[in-house]
């Protein structure tokens, strides 16, 4: 019995840990939240959240990962639009939207992501999985030589800091940047997919 109530602590902590980086987040730029303040937030030691996150790059993406989840599982094993059934020609765009979507919704979290990458954005784990995902959705649609780039352009649309300068700066409506995405996504995909299947 005694062995359990360090991994509940540890539970609470992270879940506390997460909580408070999520609030501290929403309130004012990531760029200014130190481990430090979200310890402080979360009532608990500076040491406890680098032994659960390794890092602020561990931290964002723990919880970048938490809040992404319900999109996750609806793309991986959901129903349509964004499930695996779904044809390609619908799936593409409802993908897309409910990426534009979750970084209206969490703009800050996924910019602050995005920023704290210290190496190519395009060599992060979460955009691999998207463009891997993208890529394979594209192939029956433009085919195997032109899915990839396909891929890389579609995902250039909905790229946090465009996002949120077309929200934020640009004061551009979530619809309206729904419906331009959209038109954007139907543009890139217009072709016959017969023509370029292979």
């Amino acid at each position: 019995m005694p062995e359990r109530r360090p991994r509940k602590d540890a539970a609470r902590n992270r879940a506390a840990a997460l909580a408070a980086a999520a609030d501290l987040f929403a309130r004012t730029s990531p760029d200014q939240v130190t481990m430090a303040d979200v310890a402080t937030e979360a009532g608990v030691g500076k040491a406890t959240l680098f032994r659960a996150f390794g890092d602020r790059t561990g931290l964002i993406r723990a919880l970048h990962q938490a809040r992404l989840e319900p999109v996750l599982s609806a793309v991986e094993t959901g129903p349509p639009p964004l499930g695996p059934a779904t044809p390609a020609l619908q799936r593409v765009p409802a993908v897309l939207d409910a990426l534009l979507c979750f970084k209206l919704d969490h703009r800050h979290l996924a910019r602050a992501l995005e920023g704290a990458e210290n190496t190519s954005p395009y060599r992060a784990g979460h955009y691999q999985r998207w463009h891997e995902l993208l890529r394979a959705m594209l192939e029956p649609i433009v085919g195997p030589s032109e899915c990839g780039f396909t891929a890389h352009a579609l995902l250039a649309a909905v790229r946090a800091d465009l996002v949120e300068r077309l929200a934020e700066r640009d004061g551009l409506p979530r619809e309206t940047m729904r419906a331009h995405l959209a038109d954007f996504t139907a543009r890139v995909l217009r072709t016959d997919p017969g023509e370029r299947r292979t």
